[in-house]
């Protein structure tokens, strides 16, 4: 087992995600994840990885559940800690896994949240007159896409002649085409005459010419659901209106899970509790929103 304190080797499992083509907001996430549990093991007095035993994970985990974190939260950030310590094991650092008997805690499942008519045209008035943040809203409202994906969307990665945006593969999901519809095409369109010249080609841009980051996109979105005056939204929520108002138009549940690419069927299917059935038969036609 290596002397290394855990502290030296966060950075190296860091490159390693950046090698493998992580997006960048995983390796954004993973990295303050485990400076939280680095810090944690510094107050008991254990910078070394030989030192660090499955009782310890335990703590950092409760300690965190005392501190007001959500279970989730505490989930995902455990989720970062047991990936680091399963490549400690398979780059030799360490000859055991320390984190495979920790559990998680239990979350409880909950419905997502979606946004009514009202609420989706209320958030377009007030952003009706920043073009770029309009094209964000109405991609993800109109085609379902992740706010990471829309993030890294590049100028090639839309056939404006073909009517369809690529999404290219993240992590562990794979690449897709989605069907862009008018509105959606209109206000990237748009968009598109404004955005300033760069050689960079990703579509979102600063003033400055750089990418907008996933972080600064959910930071402008959440500005605008204030001004909207709806509260307690959130940017994911507009891929959970694309989702139920694609079922509540009778887009068949499998099509519906492709667009917006869930690896498992049951994820759409929870989507079904938020819906009346649909009295129309199956429709394959994507519903504008």
């Amino acid at each position: 087992m290596t002397q290394e304190t855990v502290k030296n080797l966060v950075p190296r499992f860091i490159e390693s995600l950046k090698v493998k083509g992580r997006s960048p907001s995983t390796v954004i996430a993973y990295r303050a994840d485990l400076e939280q549990l680095v810090a944690f093991l510094l107050t008991k007095n254990k910078p070394l990885l030989e030192q660090v035993i499955s009782s310890d994970l335990e703590s950092f985990r409760d300690t965190l559940l005392s501190q007001k974190y959500t279970p989730k939260s505490v989930s995902r950030k455990l989720n970062a800690v047991k990936t680091f310590f399963r490549w400690l094991v398979s780059e030799g650092l360490s000859t055991t896994d320390a984190s495979t008997a920790v559990s998680h805690p239990k979350v409880e499942s909950s419905l997502p949240k979606f946004l009514s008519q009202l609420e989706y045209r209320a958030l377009r008035d007030v952003v009706r007159g920043d073009l770029r943040i309009a094209a964000m809203i109405e991609l993800i409202l109109q085609t379902g896409m992740r706010i990471s994906e829309l993030a890294a969307l590049v100028l090639g990665d839309v056939d404006f002649d073909r009517n369809v945006i690529f999404i290219r593969a993240q992590d562990s999901r794979g690449s897709r085409k989605v069907p862009m519809n008018k509105s959606a095409k209109t206000s990237l369109s748009s968009y598109i005459q404004v955005r300033p010249r760069a050689r960079e080609k990703t579509i979102f841009l600063t003033k400055t010419c750089r990418p907008f980051l996933v972080r600064n996109i959910r930071t402008a979105i959440d500005r605008y659901f204030r001004l909207a005056g709806i509260k307690g939204a959130k940017v994911n929520d507009l891929r959970h209106t694309f989702i139920v108002e694609q079922l509540k138009a009778g887009t068949p549940l499998v099509y519906v899970s492709q667009l917006v690419g869930h690896k498992r069927i049951t994820t759409t299917e929870k989507y079904l509790k938020l819906i009346e059935a649909p009295d129309t038969e199956a429709n394959v036609q994507i519903e504008e929103l």
